[in-house]
């Protein structure tokens, strides 16, 4: 049979102190109200004896807050995301917040209900990879909650918004790849999310660095699936009769894709230059060598952590967009 939850009452009751002592005791309160050393020292000692845990509800009833924070990810699935949320989740249960998890599958209509899901559970805060092409559906969001974008972002935002220098990696990666070749094919994903529109910029500028000619010919994109790196992979040998000398994809799940469709086809080596944006460890173990553009998810975390703290305490925080720096892993 199961025991009775016990309450500021009985504890009370048990020290033989009023429910307001219990209560100033347990929430650090006690040398601000005066209460001598052996009556805490009796409720701490009560309070332990009978496993008390406080209600999150009377917390959140005190202090109008829920100590929740809600995530909205594309893809529970993707390493990134979940490296992320791995980090920023610790930072945020060190700090006394449960951090609650929900996923868009990159539909914009399912981000749209998962939001709203969070907001009915009156989350602090919301924190947001968008599929959404504009910030438009958010501007009556954040009238009850606060608002931070990240990795997906937008221009001229009216949000605090976290993203990764995209364009600078990506430029330096295809620069070096492409040297020495007379083209480079680029397997992308959505082209209304920022992060396609900013990879495929630095691809540009990467090939123009290193002489190569740009072709949209030579640009294949629809979403960012493996099924979709493997599909893309397969109409670019078509298009051109032959296998390409280099690839760039957008994303470690095309590159997935790709690489399975070379292996199906026996043309997985050395011969064929791969870049990809998104790093794995697996990449420094394969036979074939792979450049890579590692996303700093950690410093990721960080600043949202280090964002939603500034927004919480200042509802009127002014928006401004975080760029965090990629590092790049040569291979070749």
């Amino acid at each position: 049979m199961s025991q009775k939850k016990l309450k500021l009452a009985d504890i009370a009751a048990l020290a033989g102190v009023s429910k307001s002592t219990v209560s100033f005791v347990l929430n650090g309160h006690a040398e601000k109200h005066r209460i001598n050393q052996a009556t805490v020292e009796k409720v701490q000692r009560i309070a332990k004896q009978h496993h008390y845990t406080p209600s999150v509800y009377a917390r959140a009833l005190k202090s109008n807050k829920t100590y929740t924070i809600g995530l909205v990810i594309p893809d529970l699935a993707n390493m990134g995301f979940a490296n992320t949320a791995k980090a920023l989740e610790k930072l945020l249960r060190e700090s006394g917040y449960q951090l609650l998890i929900a996923c868009s599958n990159d539909d914009q209509e399912l981000e749209k209900q998962v939001v709203k899901g969070l907001i009915e559970r009156q989350v602090d805060l919301l924190l947001v990879a968008s599929a959404l092409p504009s910030e438009e559906f958010y501007y009556s969001v954040k009238s009850s909650t606060p608002v931070i974008f990240f990795d997906r972002t937008f221009h001229r935002s009216q949000f605090i918004n976290v993203k990764t220098d995209a364009y600078t990696a990506t430029k330096e990666l295809v620069a070096r790849m492409v040297q020495g070749a007379d083209e480079c094919i680029y397997i992308g994903g959505q082209w209304l999310l920022s992060p396609s529109q900013e990879r495929l910029e630095g691809y540009q500028a990467g090939l123009e660095q290193a002489g190569v000619a740009f072709s949209d010919t030579i640009v294949f994109s629809r979403d960012y699936q493996p099924q979709s790196g493997y599909d893309l992979m397969a109409e670019a040998v078509v298009q051109l009769g032959r296998l390409p000398q280099a690839v760039f994809t957008a994303s470690y799940s095309l590159l997935e894709g790709v690489l399975r469709y070379l292996s199906e086809q026996q043309l997985l080596n050395d011969v064929i230059r791969l870049g990809t944006f998104d790093n794995y460890a697996i990449l420094d173990c394969l036979p074939i060598k792979i450049d890579s553009i590692e996303q700093d998810n950690e410093a990721m975390a960080e600043a949202l952590f280090r964002l939603s703290n500034q927004l919480l305490e200042n509802p009127q925080y002014e928006p401004e967009t975080v760029e965090l720096r990629a590092n790049i892993h040569f291979r070749r």
